[in-house]
C-alpha cells in the first residue's frame, strides 16, 4: 500500500469515528423500559436530522466529485472534512451549554454545505480508481476501503458505551474535532493528487458561462457521449446499487431501535457490542471479494451478498434473546459485499477521465437512497412496532427480489462480466480512430 492510500484510509478513519459518535442520540439510554411513543419520537427525529443535511450534501457533491476529473480529487476531500470539523466545534458547544437537541439540525445542515459524506466517499473512491490499472485490483482495493469503514464503525462501536459513560458528549465531539484536525493536515499535506492540472489550466482564465458550464457538465457529458449499450448498462448497475442500498441501509439502520425495544432492552454497552459484532462482517465480506473474484464473475459475488443479507435479516425478524440477536450477525457475513463490487463493476464500464463523473453519481444515489430509505423504515418502524417489531426486516428481506430479479435478467442477456471489460477499449479505439 502506497503512502498516499494509507493516509486517504486514516481520513476515512478519522471520518468513520466521528459519524459514528454523531448518530448516537442523546437520552436513548436513560429509561430501563422504552415505550412505543419513544421509539416511534426517536424514529422520526433520526429521519428529519438525515433529511436535513441531504439536501444540500448531494448538490455539493455532485458538482465538486464530478469536476475531479479536471480539477483533482483533494476538493472532494478536503471540504467535507472542514465542514464536519464545524459542526463537531458546533456540537461540542452545544452539548457543553445543554442546548437543545433541535440545535442538532443547524449542525448537520453545516456539514451538509461543505459537502458532507456523500463527496468525501465519491472522491476517495474516485482516488482509489486512478490508482488502479488492473481491473481486479480495482475491486480489490475498493472492497479494502469499506473494509476500513466497517473495522473502524466496529472498533467505535466497541468503546462508544464505555466513551459516552465515562466522558460524555462533549469530550465525545471534542476528540472527534481533534480527528478532523489530523484528517485536514494529512489531506493537504500528504496526500497527492491523482489528477494533475496542467499549467494552461491554471493561467487560462474562464468566464462565468464558461466556469458554470465546466462545473454542471460532468456527469451529463458521461451520459451525452456514451455509446447507448454503456449507456444502458451504467442505468441499470446504478439501478442494482440503488435498491439494494435501500434495503439494506433501510433495515440495517432499525438495530438499534430494535434492540433497545423490548424484550432484548439492551444497554448502552451491549449496543456498542452489536455495533461492533458488525466489523466481522466487514472482514468477511472482504475475505469474500478476495477470494470469490479470483475464480467467480463480478455477478455471482453480488449474488452471493444479496442472498447473505437476505438470511441475516429473516433472523434479525425474529430474534427475541440477545444470544440470537448476536448470531443474526454469522448469516450476513458477505451481505456488503455487493457494495464494492457494484462500485467496481461501474468504475470498469467508464473511462479514466469519467471516474469522477460516475463516482458522483454514485455518490449522490448512496445518500439519496440512505436518505429516503431511512426515512421509510423508520416511518414503516414506528407504525408497526406496537404489534410487529419485526416486519421491517421482513420488508426490507421481501424488497430484495428487486435488485436479484434485475441482476437474473443481467445475466440471461448478453451482459456479461466479459462484456463490461470490453466496453472501454472499444470506446478508446473508436476515440483514437476519430483523433487521427
Amino acid at each position: 500500500m502506497s503512502a498516499a492510500n494509507a493516509a486517504l484510509f486514516t481520513c476515512r478513519m478519522c471520518w468513520t469515528v466521528n459519524c459514528f459518535f454523531v448518530t448516537l442520540p442523546p437520552g436513548l439510554f436513560r429509561e430501563k423500559k422504552r415505550s412505543p411513543a419513544i421509539q416511534e419520537k426517536t424514529s422520526f427525529f433520526n429521519m428529519q436530522l438525515d433529511l436535513t443535511g441531504a439536501v444540500p450534501s448531494l448538490i455539493v457533491a455532485f458538482i465538486i466529485v464530478a469536476n475531479g476529473d479536471h480539477q483533482g480529487r483533494k476538493k472532494s476531500l478536503v471540504l467535507p472534512s472542514i465542514g464536519a470539523l464545524i459542526a463537531d466545534i458546533f456540537l461540542t458547544i452545544v452539548s457543553y451549554f445543554s442546548w437543545p437537541t433541535s440545535v442538532l439540525f443547524l449542525a448537520t445542515f453545516i456539514s451538509g454545505l461543505f459537502g458532507s459524506m456523500a463527496t468525501f466517499l465519491g472522491g476517495g473512491f474516485a482516488y482509489i480508481a486512478d490508482q488502479c490499472h488492473d481491473e481486479k485490483q480495482k475491486t480489490t482495493r475498493i472492497a479494502v476501503i469499506d473494509l476500513i469503514f466497517g473495522v473502524v464503525s466496529g472498533l467505535a462501536g466497541l468503546s462508544s458505551g464505555y466513551f459516552l459513560r465515562e466522558m460524555g458528549f462533549t469530550w465525545t465531539f471534542a476528540t472527534a474535532s481533534l480527528l478532523h484536525v489530523v484528517n485536514i493536515i494529512y489531506i493537504t499535506f500528504f496526500l497527492q493528487d491523482t489528477v494533475h492540472i496542467s499549467e494552461f489550466q491554471q493561467q487560462a482564465p474562464l468566464s462565468y458561462k464558461e466556469h458554470l458550464k465546466e462545473t454542471f457538465s460532468g456527469v451529463y457529458m458521461l451520459f451525452k457521449t456514451a455509446p447507448s449499450r454503456k449507456r444502458i448498462l451504467i442505468i441499470v448497475l446504478l439501478f442494482i446499487f440503488m435498491t439494494y442500498l435501500f434495503t439494506m441501509f433501510g433495515g440495517s439502520s432499525l438495530f438499534t431501535l430494535y434492540e433497545l425495544d423490548e424484550p432484548l432492552c439492551w444497554t448502552e454497552v451491549y449496543i456498542g457490542y452489536g455495533a461492533a459484532a458488525f466489523t466481522s462482517i466487514s472482514l468477511t465480506s472482504f475475505l469474500g471479494v478476495y477470494l470469490f473474484s479470483k475464480c467467480l464473475k463480478d455477478i455471482y459475488i453480488v449474488f452471493i451478498g444479496i442472498f447473505s443479507y437476505i438470511g441475516g435479516i429473516v433472523m434479525a425478524a425474529f430474534a427475541k434473546t440477545t444470544l440470537l440477536m448476536f448470531l443474526v450477525r454469522v448469516p450476513s457475513l458477505f451481505s456488503i459485499m455487493p457494495i464494492p463490487v457494484l462500485r467496481s463493476m461501474l468504475s470498469k464500464v467508464v473511462l479514466p477521465s469519467e471516474q469522477g463523473a460516475v463516482f458522483a453519481c454514485i455518490a449522490c444515489l448512496e445518500v439519496l437512497t440512505g436518505t429516503i430509505s431511512l426515512s421509510v423504515f423508520n416511518v414503516i418502524y414506528a407504525a408497526t412496532v406496537a404489534w410487529f417489531s419485526g416486519f421491517s426486516f421482513l420488508l426490507s428481506a421481501s424488497l430484495c427480489l428487486i435488485p436479484l430479479g434485475v441482476l437474473c435478467w443481467l445475466l440471461c442477456t448478453s451482459w456479461n462480466g466479459e462484456d463490461l471489460a470490453l466496453l472501454v477499449p472499444e470506446e478508446v479505439s473508436s476515440i483514437d480512430s476519430v483523433d487521427s
